[in-house]
């Protein structure tokens, strides 16, 4: 464990937290005219989306010509959690110092023009025939780790010096976030503040973010979110299948993949913890089994990517998704299975000092310390097992 903390204090401790990411490529002009063609015009775009895929991977990797690190929300709000689970574990100065400097700069980095503080990807991304989301805007899926980092400093300061952030992020869940669908027993809501488009695991992240502000709100205010956490948990437990899976959306030619079921039941599990849901113990419980079941290549010890697939890929293993199982592992206290599986991931993917993201169907290692995706969840994870194991 100290060479955990060791590599945690490393690219945690640090201004700035630039990086490179494996999406550089789409991030380019050129990528991202591509990428939005081929959502109009996938037969015709094919040739084109390939030839950048193969030469992001196999030319590109190690030198990254024409790509720049940029900053990402996400990676400030992972890096603020990590220190403060390192807080907990051994209270030393410098981990809260950090994780408030990290704090800083999302305060100061927020998306502007919507009725409190949120944040997205923070570059243009062509999602679908006529959906693209531009670099300002925010998204259910990115603000929820800001929010958590910023009353976690509440919660480990003793403090409510973030109740005013609190309460903004909240008027940004509360008023621009759209209602999709919605009846008398379940609601699902947007991805963007926008009518874009139904995800699951964005409705889960809605709800637990509702979950986080209620401490922060008005006895009249509860009243109302109570009810909308309860109806966007039973439109994300109405869309578990038998087997205990979840479509990514249930719109659409949609895929199951690993890390994204891993937060649909972490946001669960995490909700449960913070407001009564009775239903959830059993979902959670069934979606674990599945992921285990399905999932698990037991000839490497790690998570595959896809258990239903909708495009070809040349991952074979990805490192998001191991780390959001060693996460979601570690939060229901299958602490035997965290500790195999970190290993596992230290021995593919960790080289030295240097963390890789994924590992190719030819076996080769790419994505170094690219940090969104996905150092710092799994960073987080390790964070997390640190202080169970200290505790």
């Amino acid at each position: 464990m100290v060479n955990c903390v060791e590599t945690i204090e490393r690219f945690c401790l640090t201004e700035p937290l630039a990086t490179y990411d494996p999406y550089d490529i789409w991030k380019t002009r050129l990528g991202f005219l591509v990428k939005d063609f081929y959502n109009h015009h996938r037969c015709a775009a094919l040739p084109a989306a390939a030839a950048l895929t193969l030469f992001d991977a196999f030319v590109n990797n190690r030198s990254r010509r024409f790509y720049r690190r940029q900053e990402y929300p996400i990676v400030r709000a992972m890096a603020a959690l990590a220190l403060f689970n390192l807080y907990e574990a051994d209270p030393r100065d410098c981990y809260l110092d950090f994780a408030q400097r990290h704090l800083a700069w999302l305060a100061e980095h927020s998306s502007t023009g919507y009725s409190g503080k949120c944040w997205g990807l923070q570059f243009n991304y062509a999602v679908d025939r006529g959906l693209v989301y531009d670099l300002n805007t925010p998204l259910s899926t990115m603000s929820p780790y800001a929010l958590e980092a910023f009353v976690r400093c509440d919660q480990v300061t003793g403090t409510r010096r973030h109740a005013g952030v609190v309460e903004s992020i909240f008027a940004f869940f509360d008023r621009d976030l759209q209602v999709m669908e919605e009846d008398h027993d379940s609601m699902a809501t947007s991805y963007a503040p926008l009518r874009d488009r139904i995800v699951v695991n964005a409705s889960s992240y809605t709800m637990y973010a509702f979950a986080l502000c209620l401490d922060y709100l008005t006895s009249q205010a509860k009243s109302a979110v109570l009810d909308r956490i309860r109806k966007l948990c039973n439109f994300v437990l109405h869309n578990q299948r038998e087997d205990g899976s979840w479509l990514y959306s249930p719109q659409g030619h949609s895929f199951i993949d690993c890390f994204h079921s891993c937060i649909v039941i972490k946001n669960l599990e995490k909700t449960s913890r913070l407001v009564p849901l009775p239903k959830v113990k059993a979902a959670v419980t069934e979606g674990y089994s599945y992921l285990k079941r399905v999932f698990l290549d037991p000839r490497i010890g790690l998570y595959k990517r896809f258990s239903l697939q909708n495009k070809a890929s040349l991952v074979k293993v990805d490192l998001y998704d191991n780390a959001e199982m060693l996460n979601l592992a570690l939060l229901l206290g299958e602490n035997q299975e965290a500790a195999r599986l970190a290993q596992a991931i230290e021995a593919i993917f960790c080289v030295g000092d240097d963390i890789y993201s994924q590992l190719d169907i030819f076996g080769n290692r790419r994505n170094k310390n690219t940090l969104r995706w996905a150092v710092m969840p799994y960073l987080y994870a390790l964070s997390s097992q640190y202080k169970i194991t200290r505790n």
